[in-house]
């Protein structure tokens, strides 16, 4: 991790194949979005340290490098949280993943060379947080994204932290401990079932419990991790593949019944049916070891 710092400003040192348009381009999909807001190519989001929580606006200079400026004198006074908070940017940017071979592999591939030239620079969006990116995976299960948005935000909005700033507030996702003490009628007034309350209560008592936790999950190889996930009450492979793509960092993961990824693999091919999942597992060979770079650009076709 290259970064250093400049008064109130911390400045890290961006990797060849970085393109923020790209990546704010996907960042802005949807207008409903709660963990940031996006305005003139600058994000502002809180970014939690333990109990420090940070306001920040992230912003790039040249694709070389990102710019992170602390507002509300939110700047934590100790070097390791700053350090932490470099480290989680790395982490929601994959910053540290040299995408080269991806490209390489992507220049040659019938379905993936234009996805890969048109939104050259994007990467993996992050969710380094596992009890956000597990609850958003529970919240996304069978219901259309703008819904899943929708459910999200009364979720952060009922039971997460906030900081006001300019008027604004910005939003801490709900931690498990506080969710951990709830019951599923504390979640009645957000429009989901009560079987995904339940999931969600589930397991953040399993995370506050100790027995479930990111560093255990990270110690795992990817079948392990995987077979893991899927044994907890409301998960099951396209929840476990999604995490393990977007949490975790397993570039295997590949959540291969995913709908966006089947229609993608339609429109691209110009197929009148959709794809089998034989036939997605012989398009995906030559996608080996980078298997979530390419279902997230596949996904990116679609938006």
């Amino acid at each position: 991790m290259t970064w250093h710092e400049i008064n109130d400003v911390i400045v890290i040192t961006l990797p060849e194949n970085f393109d923020m348009n790209a990546n704010l381009g996907y960042l802005t999909r949807e207008k409903n979005e709660c963990m940031y807001e996006i305005e003139n190519d600058t994000i502002t989001k809180i970014i939690a340290i333990g109990e420090n929580r940070s306001l920040v606006q992230v912003s790039v200079i040249n694709n070389e490098q990102m710019v992170v400026q602390f507002l509300n004198e939110s700047k934590p006074s100790e070097k390791w949280q700053r350090e932490e908070i470099v480290k989680y940017i790395h982490e929601w940017f994959d910053l540290d993943n040299d995408l080269t071979p991806f490209f390489e592999m992507a220049k040659a591939d019938p379905l993936l060379k234009m996805p890969a030239r048109k939104f050259y620079g994007l990467r993996v969006i992050g969710i380094p947080d596992l009890f956000e990116a597990l609850c958003w995976g529970v919240l996304g299960q069978q219901i259309n994204l703008a819904f899943a948005y929708s459910l999200k935000k009364q979720f952060v909005e009922g039971f997460g932290d906030s900081i006001e700033w300019n008027g604004k507030k910005y939003w801490v996702f709900p931690s498990y401990e506080r969710i951990a003490q709830l019951t599923p009628t504390d979640l009645a007034d957000i429009k989901m079932t009560v079987r995904k309350s339940e999931y969600i209560i589930g397991i953040a008592r399993l995370m506050a419990s100790g027995e479930f936790s990111r560093e255990k999950l990270m110690k795992m190889n990817f079948k392990e991790a995987e077979k893991y996930l899927i044994k907890i009450r409301g998960i099951g492979p396209w929840t476990a593949n999604y995490v393990l793509m977007r949490c975790l960092r397993f570039q295997t993961a590949f959540p291969i019944d995913d709908v966006g990824l089947i229609n993608s693999i339609k429109i691209l091919n110009n197929m009148n049916r959709k794809p089998t999942k034989d036939e997605i597992l012989e398009i995906s060979l030559p996608w080996k070891n980078w298997e979530s770079y390419a279902t997230f650009y596949l996904w990116r076709v679609l938006y």
